[in-house]
């Protein structure tokens, strides 16, 4: 098969040896992010948008244009998580990749490899069909590996700590740790079932059992530790993943449980736990409110929004500026559309604590995306927050990508130095400054349950192979990998 020619130009170096560069396409410069959802329909979809410089017509923001990469039922029932690994190095036998791991209420978690590297859209072809009026633009690299069934109930959480292993939870009170080179289970790891302690308010178990399930898990930065929360108990639990068994159990106190408005009718349970980037604090998501922790164990600090409504995702995010400056932000979404931007390290003057009750200091709120600014008030079910590459040209920054349970995608560009700008500010300022602007909506038609996208690798690293080489190259590349890293 003929491989496309390179654009390059031979010049001479100051030794004389001769060197070869890529000559610029002209035009303005953009960049691709792939995007995956899925949903209560059982629907994988994959969609990729690139954002240009240039401005639309009527609105000086940049352009997006969003084309189908695929889409299919990859489960027998509603998918509930996604995870992503980490995006392979490119070499001159392999493309860049990305490992995708799906898991649903049909007890399977089917694992795919995405190219990491844009489609190639040649204009002398004729564009591929569609229904629905979408633009396809498939990808020949994207292929699925296998499948794991070693679950005996639904999937709640996915995790890549590297590209060889995935860890699965599932309700069936398991966390097990899989290989991908064979897609074959490592170790398993048992939480105990829960004592039953009454029926909580909204408990949808059977009658005459109680839920059971791991909600969530969060690995820390040193491989060596990772913390986890289940259905129906009011603690978490810390696991030694040296030797695969328990380290200890941390109750949560009846105070802490208050201070997010967790009371007697309240399950207690948390529902997502996550480390901080550098693993020196971790967070607890309860039904509506935050608890942050800090290395000994101990509350420091509480999210609780205001008003008062659900919290359905969280994420620790570290902020760069183009100096080489960061900060860590812990980022919650909410039932009545935003995205809240919390700073665990400083409080709030404000005391809201209930009469009685000695308050946790609240977490200073730095900014706030709010959705019924732009015309949205639905809840966003899942988030993603990317960092723009500097070599973006002039907005290089941040993006959003947000999930509604109305099946649209939002993607919103913000400014990093907004969020300096707050930090500096915060002990004069009590309200949280609005951010993101929005740039491009999609409409999926499903309604979505889990979120995730990543930036996608600049196409010129990738010239010199053609569209359909590179598939065995890169399977056997993936495959040495994982044995270097087992050894």
């Amino acid at each position: 098969m003929a491989k496309r020619k390179r654009e390059t130009e031979e010049i001479v170096s100051a030794d004389g040896a001769n060197e070869y560069k890529r000559i610029e396409p002209a035009g303005d410069p953009s960049i691709s992010l792939q995007i995956i959802t899925g949903s209560y329909e059982r629907v994988l979809h994959g969609i990729t948008a690139t954002i240009s410089d240039s401005p639309s017509q009527g609105s000086t923001s940049p352009s997006v244009q969003f084309a189908d990469t695929f889409l299919f039922n990859a489960h027998a029932s509603a998918i509930r998580c996604l995870a992503l690994s980490s995006i392979s190095q490119p070499s001159s036998t392999q493309t860049p990749s990305i490992l995708l791991a799906s898991g649903g209420t049909d007890e399977r978690v089917n694992v795919y490899s995405l190219s990491a590297v844009p489609p190639h859209e040649d204009e002398k072809m004729a564009p591929m069909p569609s229904l629905g009026g979408n633009k396809i633009s498939e990808n020949p690299r994207n292929r699925e590996l296998g499948s794991l069934m070693h679950h005996s109930s639904s999937i709640t959480s996915l995790h890549f700590p590297t590209r060889s292993k995935l860890l699965s939870a599932a309700e069936d009170n398991t966390i097990t740790i899989s290989r991908i080179n064979d897609l074959s289970v490592i170790s398993t790891i048992k939480a105990p079932h829960p004592k039953v302690q009454g029926r909580p308010s909204g408990d949808t178990a059977p009658p005459g059992a109680a839920p059971v399930g791991v909600n969530d898990f969060a690995i820390h930065s040193s491989m060596k530790l990772m913390l986890s929360v289940g259905k129906g108990e009011r603690c978490m639990r810390l696991w030694n993943l040296i030797t695969g068994k328990k380290a200890g159990v941390l109750n949560f106190a009846r105070e802490t449980l208050q201070s997010v408005q967790e009371g007697k009718y309240s399950s207690g349970e948390g529902r997502r736990i996550a480390w901080n980037p550098h693993g020196e604090e971790f967070a607890v998501a309860f039904e509506r409110g935050v608890v942050v922790f800090g290395a000994d164990s101990k509350p420091k600090s509480r999210i609780l929004p205001r008003p008062l409504t659900k919290l359905h995702q969280m994420r620790y995010l570290t902020i760069a500026d183009n100096e080489g400056c960061e900060t860590v932000v812990l980022v919650v979404s909410t039932e009545s559309g935003k995205l809240l931007f919390y700073s665990t390290d400083q409080t709030s003057k404000e005391e809201k604590g209930a009469p009685g009750v000695s308050p946790l200091p609240d977490s200073l709120c730095l900014a706030q995306l709010d959705g019924r600014n732009h015309g949205f008030s639905g809840r966003i079910k899942d988030f993603e927050i990317l960092s723009m590459p500097l070599s973006a040209g002039t907005w290089s920054g941040l993006l959003a990508v947000t999930a509604g349970s109305d099946g649209s995608i939002r993607i919103w560009m913000m400014r990093s130095r907004n969020f300096f700008s707050a930090k500096e500010k915060a002990k004069d300022v009590t309200t949280a400054i609005p951010v993101g602007n929005l740039i491009g909506t999609y409409e999926t038609g499903s309604r979505i349950t889990c979120l995730k996208a990543f930036v996608m690798v600049n196409r010129e690293d990738d010239e010199g192979l053609s569209e359909f080489e590179g598939l065995t190259d890169a399977a056997s590349v993936d495959d040495s990998s994982d044995d270097d890293s087992r050894q």
